[in-house]
């Protein structure tokens, strides 16, 4: 399976993992985005390593439209989640263990239009970190969301094999026409990097969402994780403080600033 580069496992409820390939032919009956507003959580859950890290999905299932994941692995517990809350998750796997996968995944109500999958391996280590692109439908609109969800490279000398992995998503992020929202862990841990993180999203002029009470997980005194959006109207923001990983989860709510 893993000599397919840009495949996407998916996720339903009561089904069997589905392997989508680049250019799979997708039927789509119900826009994502239903409303004037809606709710995103990003959060890295830490390979479902700590305890309480379920319950916070379920509790938070039905109060966001998407749910992006890092470092989030097919674990039974994640995947009876998936089936209890009626949910889609689509998952790029950096590597599998002992038959469990482990990557992004984006969770909705709603299967996408477009998907694009990423993968870009540690220079150091080895092993790769993924990303992953969703489009969805917007109700009543000729436009379509798109949804980007990262796990930046982390341990490398300099930052080229980072600006590569940014790159090759921003690339794909610059010919969308519609609103967009860049979200994930960017391990932004260097002022090299967080320089660099900045300019390349200020060419395709996405905006940072801003936390009053700034309680994102850092190293060596910067922040982790971050979302970035255009097309959109930032309603509020905030973090949830918990243990049930070593980050703590990022709650946004936009809203719709459509043309058409």
């Amino acid at each position: 399976m893993f000599k397919h580069r840009d495949y996407t496992l998916r996720y339903r409820a009561n089904n069997e993992v589905e392997i989508i390939l680049p250019n799979s032919q997708m039927i789509v009956n119900k826009p994502l985005i239903d409303k004037t507003t809606f709710t995103i959580m990003v959060w890295n859950i830490f390979k479902q390593k700590r305890a309480d890290c379920i319950q916070i999905l379920e509790h938070y299932a039905d109060k966001t439209k998407l749910i992006l994941l890092q470092e989030a692995q097919t674990t039974p517990q994640l995947l009876n989640f998936i089936t209890r809350q009626n949910k889609i998750a689509d998952h790029v796997p950096a590597y599998c263990f002992n038959n469990i996968y482990a990557g992004v995944m984006t969770i909705t109500d709603t299967l996408p239009i477009s998907i694009y999958s990423f993968r870009e391996k540690e220079p150091l280590i080895r092993v790769p970190k993924s990303a992953l692109i969703t489009i969805y439908p917007i109700y009543n609109s000729t436009q379509q969301l798109l949804v980007a969800n990262i796990h930046a490279v982390n341990f490398s000398i300099g930052v080229k094999s980072y600006r590569q992995q940014m790159h090759m998503l921003l690339n794909r992020i610059k010919e969308h026409n519609g609103p967009v929202i860049l979200a994930g862990d960017f391990n932004a841990w260097s002022q090299q990097r967080l320089n660099l993180l900045y300019h390349l999203v200020s060419t395709i002029d996405l905006k940072p969402v801003n936390f009053s009470n700034d309680i994102r997980k850092t190293f060596m005194g910067r922040p982790l994780d971050f979302v970035f959006y255009r097309g959109l109207q930032l309603d509020t923001a905030k973090i949830i403080s918990t243990s049930a990983s070593d980050h703590n989860p990022l709650l946004v709510k936009f809203r719709l600033d459509l043309q058409g």
